[in-house]
């Protein structure tokens, strides 16, 4: 059982925040949020843990300007332990919290050569402690949250802080600190208050890129506008009103019944006036002059899609497979997760730059990663072994 306090309005946010302050040494940090029940990915529960203040579970819904306001003084500019930093981050930076510095002991997990990371797994591996399961894909949105629950969240944060010392001196044994130290530095600039997520619109659907025809792509965006405004009035999830793949299925399709529509794989026709009402939406869009349909987005600039590069570039697309087999190798030498040591995105743009001009030195090679994004670790640890084995294609 772990020992925690549920704040959930100004009076004992402030409570909370005066124990915290007096704590010593950084915070541990976690959120439980609902994006498969509520429009957003907020949190409903912030967990903060320090030693010599203890565990406080933060509920903020209602009082979310009064959690920025009490706790930004306190938690704002430290030092925070996170499992999977970039979950979290987002979230945190909505209520106005953002960190000094960040320990992500998912990352480090990674880093480390763990063959499972996830946070159950990396405190069993340094602590030797089992953790509970089976509450992490609740509706966090609920009020009141149950017992069992903030217990599960409570204990989330309980272990952070040892693990994050207990992988601190793992890597520096390893010689892996300072690859450490550049990946944290690079979380916490990525979720920084100067990088704040950008919206998203219609363009983002998924499988928005395949649809060429105008007309399909006023079908795709006006459903898209359609949900929104649905989900957000209702604050439920968009995919629970409906599914992005079903909006690109009927877009693709055109149907030209309700009938059709009805049809398509996933559309939700058993619910009462949905094809009704979403056959409304899609001859709205018929409607529309055309010239006010949107035209496709010339594909952005990089590597082709998958498929694109198989059938197109052959010669190019066996390259990268050759060089992703040989990092996997350099990575299991390693003992680092091959992700980590270059993200399958900046290893695509990499060979896609290098085999479109035929460019193989390792100087060039490390250029190339430092465009992409690469960090001063990764280039020194990829660079030979990619130019070694474009060399030898």
């Amino acid at each position: 059982m772990a020992a925690f306090e549920l704040v959930a309005d100004p009076r004992a946010f402030r409570r909370a925040a005066d124990a915290l302050s007096c704590g010593r040494g950084p915070f541990a940090v976690d959120t439980e949020r609902a994006s498969n029940f509520r429009y957003d990915d907020r949190a409903f529960l912030v967990q903060v843990y320090r030693r010599d203040a203890g565990t406080f579970l933060i509920a903020p819904e209602g009082h979310r300007d009064a959690v920025k306001d009490i706790f930004a003084p306190v938690l704002g500019g430290g030092e925070w332990v996170l499992h999977a930093a970039g979950e979290d981050l987002p979230s945190l930076g909505a209520l106005g919290l953002y960190p000094g510095a960040v320990f992500d002991t998912e990352l480090a997990g990674r880093l480390a050569g763990l063959e499972r990371t996830n946070l159950a797994a990396v405190v069993r591996e340094f602590t030797g402690v089992e953790l509970q399961k089976g509450h992490g894909r609740e509706d966090w949105s609920q009020v009141p949250l149950p017992d069992a629950w903030l217990q599960y969240a409570a204990l989330d944060v309980a272990y952070l802080l040892d693990v994050a010392e207990a992988l601190t001196e793992y890597l520096d044994r390893a010689g892996k600190l300072d690859a450490l130290r550049q990946e944290l530095d690079h979380v916490v600039d990525t979720h920084g208050p100067h990088n704040r997520p950008t919206p998203k619109t219609w363009r983002d659907l998924k499988g928005v890129s395949r649809l060429r025809q105008p007309e399909s792509l006023a079908v795709a965006q006006a459903l898209w506008e359609r949900r929104d405004e649905i989900a957000f009035a209702a604050d439920a999830s968009p995919h629970s009103v409906l599914p992005g793949s079903v909006i690109i299925a009927i877009a693709a399709s055109l149907p030209a019944t309700p009938r059709e529509l009805a049809a398509i794989k996933g559309f939700p026709a058993r619910r009462r006036g949905e094809t009704g009402r979403w056959f409304d939406v899609v001859s709205q869009a018929y409607s529309t002059p055309r010239e006010q349909w949107p035209l496709p987005h010339d594909p952005p600039p990089g590597p082709p899609s998958k498929s694109a590069w198989q059938r197109h570039h052959p010669q190019s697309w066996e390259r990268l497979v050759a060089v992703r087999e040989a990092l996997a190798s350099h990575a299991a030498r390693l003992d680092i997760a091959p992700e980590v040591l270059l993200t399958p995105a900046v290893l695509r743009q990499v060979v896609w730059e290098l085999s479109t001009h035929q460019l193989s030195e390792t100087d060039t090679v490390a250029r190339a990663l430092s465009h992409a994004g690469a960090r001063e670790w990764q280039v020194a640890a990829v660079a030979p072994t990619i130019a070694a084995r474009i060399r030898s294609m």
